[in-house]
């Protein structure tokens, strides 16, 4: 099986979609890798390869610039807090199960304010509620 890739704050974004975006192509994206994919029966034990570049998200991105990001500086602050937090080193590759695990370990209630400061899906709350139920589920006998 071959590995998709991920920015580190992808995993968060990803644990949170809802089916937004930034425009249809995009959103199209979203929906395979993650609604269709990660989110579906057998998703948890989709390999994820750690990269600093353009992943598989970015791919249709409108503010993709190469393997890069019009807002660079705002997205390098994203990956080093959550790979900071998530443990995640470039080049490590994780199933998204491993993942889900590490998020719902690692990461509490209120720390997306700190984490995922600047992204302009925060104050959508989908993010927090995504958290929320994983945190739920993984106390779950």
């Amino acid at each position: 099986m071959r590995a998709i890739t991920f920015r580190p704050h992808h995993f968060l974004c990803s644990l949170g979609y809802q089916g937004k975006g930034y425009d249809d192509a995009f959103t199209a994206n979203m929906d395979q890798v993650v609604a269709d994919g990660l989110h579906q029966s057998g998703g948890d034990d989709t390999l994820i390869t750690v990269v600093r570049q353009a992943d598989v998200i970015c791919g249709p991105c409108p503010h993709r610039r190469g393997e890069g990001c019009a807002s660079q500086d705002k997205i390098d602050g994203l990956d080093a807090r959550h790979a900071e937090r998530l443990n995640l080193t470039e080049g490590e590759t994780l199933t998204w199960g491993d993942a889900k695990t590490r998020i719902a370990a690692l990461v509490k209630s209120g720390d997306l304010s700190t984490l995922c400061q600047g992204c302009q899906w925060l104050d959508l709350g989908v993010c927090e509620d995504a958290l929320a139920r994983l945190i739920s589920d993984d106390k779950t006998p």
